[in-house]
This record gives structure tokens, sequence and C-alpha cells, in this order.
């Protein structure tokens, strides 16, 4: 029999709040950090805005030697990892090290670092690149430098899906505790790709919102009949997962139990969805069945929600596929519409949003949706968080190449 897995710590750096509570509390709010782009000059960029992690000192968290061979996200990770663990009251002396694994991943990397070596490469020749360039760059480093700041020796994996890289990421830790494989897993996400070279190249494929560069606030519009885009965001989200049994054992709080992940490929376009959301739907019943439950256990739909045409359209029509007539008393929100899309990190930060939402009964709204779409008529929380009982809940996240992963957790009960 498969081994049953909680959720017992979080960690969370966002444009809308450092640390579990702050991030919390600012999602209930609806406070939006969406504004100006500040780390590089924007003029001539389609998109001048995103929502930057503000306030982010690395050296809090990592020796200031060691900050310097890092790229920034690995700065998120390894930060938002030290609150997960504090969170969950790891007890780092008495833990076998050799059963706690970390799945983290990032969906671009050290992109910052490759932009900054390839202009030294162009400009002063291959001798001015650093020895630190690979190790800095590589999508697996935030992974690698959690394990070793902390001598995890369990299993350590970088899944790269894009847009689902988080919700893979936690897929992927839930399987081996399911299995027995570790005692202990940090899971989660981590982006950094607010440079000119994302910003560009994601502006050229008309992904990003160009429409509202002097009203950032209200750039970011899930399911509204005016979306125009998404928004980049940065920063991590990292949960700790344990077995039950051992959770149980060290006496730890749960916040939700994790219980179903889905996952499987449109195998449509690069960077489309497949019109309709049909695989989509397939992979929210995938996870829906993991989990022993049934459409009608669902209290929450934690959406992927980026604010673009096709996106919404579709996740949309997967959710009225999913759930039938019940759909339109199920909740749906987005929390991009105030945190932006942290692409990579995205599933980590929802999922952590997730099992906050399920602890506390409260869930996070969907800012900016004004206007009704006619394709787009469910329950989108607008505007205001809400109290609703959620028993369970589902996080939808849906990647370029079509990678598709979905994730249900339910309130822990002995």
């Amino acid at each position: 029999m498969a081994n049953r897995v909680v959720v017992t710590g979080l960690g969370a750096i966002t444009p809308i709040g450092i640390g579990k509570d702050e991030f919390w509390q600012a999602l209930l709010a609806g406070k939006i950090g969406i504004d100006r782009i500040t780390r590089f000059d924007t003029e001539g960029y389609t998109c001048q805005i995103a929502g930057e992690v503000k306030d982010f000192e690395p050296t809090d968290y990592i020796d200031k030697k060691e900050s310097k061979r890092m790229d920034r996200y690995s700065h998120f990770v390894v930060a938002a990892s030290e609150m997960a663990i504090k969170d969950a009251g790891l007890d780092l002396e008495k833990v076998d090290k050799d059963r706690v694994g970390t799945y983290i991943g990032s969906g671009i990397g050290g992109i910052e670092t490759m932009y900054d070596q390839y202009k030294k490469l162009f400009d002063r020749g291959p001798r001015a690149i650093s020895p630190f360039f690979i190790p800095m760059e590589i999508s697996n480093m935030g992974a690698a430098q959690v394990a070793i700041r902390y001598g995890f020796h369990g299993p350590s994996c970088c899944l790269v899906t894009a847009c689902a890289t988080g919700t893979d990421n936690i897929g992927g830790a839930f399987r081996i505790l399911q299995r027995g494989d570790a005692d202990v897993m940090l899971a989660g996400g981590t982006e950094a790709s607010i440079s000119q070279t994302a910003v560009a190249g994601f502006g050229q494929m008309k992904a990003l919102c160009s429409d509202h560069n002097d009203d950032p606030t209200h750039a970011v519009r899930p399911f509204d009949k005016n979306r125009s885009g998404f928004v980049m965001g940065e920063g991590a989200g990292v949960v700790v997962l344990e077995t039950l049994d051992h959770a149980l054992a060290r006496g730890a709080h749960i916040y939700c139990e994790l219980v179903g992940y889905g996952a499987n490929s449109d195998a449509y376009h690069m960077t489309s969805p497949m019109p309709g959301g049909v695989y989509q739907q397939k992979c929210m019943e995938l996870a829906v069945k993991d989990a022993g439950l049934t459409p009608d256990d669902i209290d929450y739909v934690n959406a992927h929600g980026t604010s673009t045409h096709m996106n919404d359209q579709g996740e949309t029509a997967a959710i009225k596929g999913l759930f039938g007539q019940r759909a339109y008393d199920v909740p749906v929100s987005s929390i991009k519409s105030m945190t932006g899309h942290l692409l990579g990190a995205a599933g980590g930060v929802e999922f952590v949003a997730m099992a906050l939402t399920i602890e506390q009964d409260m869930i996070p709204p969907t800012m900016n949706y004004e206007t009704v779409d006619e394709d787009m008529d469910l329950d989108y929380v607008p505007g205001k968080s809400r109290q609703h009982t959620v028993r369970a809940a589902i996080s939808n996240n849906f990647g370029f190449g079509g990678h598709n992963a979905c994730l249900v957790a339910k309130k822990y009960k002995e």
C-alpha cells in the first residue's frame, strides 16, 4: 500500500510578499505586485512591467561569497527552502539525511547569468567568462544548492516542463514518498527570468500584455473578456512533504494531505494549448482519480489562469468538462492576477496558496475580473477573498509544449 503524504512546511518568495505569512495576507487582501520593471532599462520593449520581488537580500540567507556564485533563481530557492524547513520544524540534527530529497525545478534557469556572461564574451572575449558561469546557469542547480546546503542525500532532481515545472516537481516528490524511497522531500519551483532576453523573447511571441505599461496593476486579467496576455513574475515556492508516519512521529503540524497527481501532454503545438482544453480536462481527471476522489469532492480550483486568450478559454472549458453543471458552483481563482506568471515557480507558489486555502477555508480572489466573456462565465471569485469550506482542491499548471500537470490535496484527517 502506498504511503500517505502530507504537507508540513511552506516557503514562498513572491512579488507580493516574502515568507508564507506575508504572502498569504497579501493574497487575501488582493494586493497586486505588478509594476514597472526596475532591473533593466525597458525602452524599446513591448512589455515594460513585471512582478518583481522587492526588498529581497540574498545575504540574509546565504553567505556573501557563496551568493556571488549563484544566480538569482538559486538565491530565491535557497531562501524559500530555509523558510519551509523552519516552518516544518524539521530538526536537522535528528532527521535521516539519506532519506531527505530535493525535487525543485526552474523553467529557464540562470538566464540573467547567461545574458551577463554572453555580453562579456562578445565585448571582451572568452577569457572574460566566469568559471562559475555553468554551475550558476544550469537549471538543476537550485535543487543541488539546497541539497548541498543541508547535506540531503536523498533523491534530487530538476524536472523542467516550462510553466508546469513546479507542479511536476511536487508530483514527482509525491511519488517518491508514496513508494517509500524517502521520508521527507523539499519540492517546488523557482524562477528569476525578468531579464532583457526573456522579456524581449516573450514579447516578440506576443504572449505578454503590452497595453498596460502605464497602468500595471490592471494588466493581468485572468478570465476577463479584455485580457491581453500574461505578465512575468519571479520568485520561488517550496513545500516540505513527508510520509504521514514520519510527520506523526515527530509531532509535525499538517497543513493538508497531498492525495493526487496527474500529468499528460497535449501533443499539439510548441506554445498553444489544444483548443477546448481536452487534455487539460483529462489531466484533471487523472489527478482526481489518483486521489481516490470524484469531481463532487472538489470544492475549489486553483487555476493556471494566465490572462491569455487561449489558456483561459481552454481551462474554463476543461473545468466545465470535469464538473459538468456543478462547475458553476465551484469557486475558481487565479493568483497570477496578483503575482504575475512565475513560469517554472508558478506551481510551487500556487501550491503553497492552495495548502493554506484548504487549511483556513479562505479562497484568494481573482483580481481585475470585470467584464464577462461569454465563454468564461464561472465563479472566478472576483475582486475579494472569500470564506468557503474546502474539503479538497485541485491546482492546475500547463506549460509550453503541451505539458499539463495537476495536483489534488485535501483536509488531513486521521
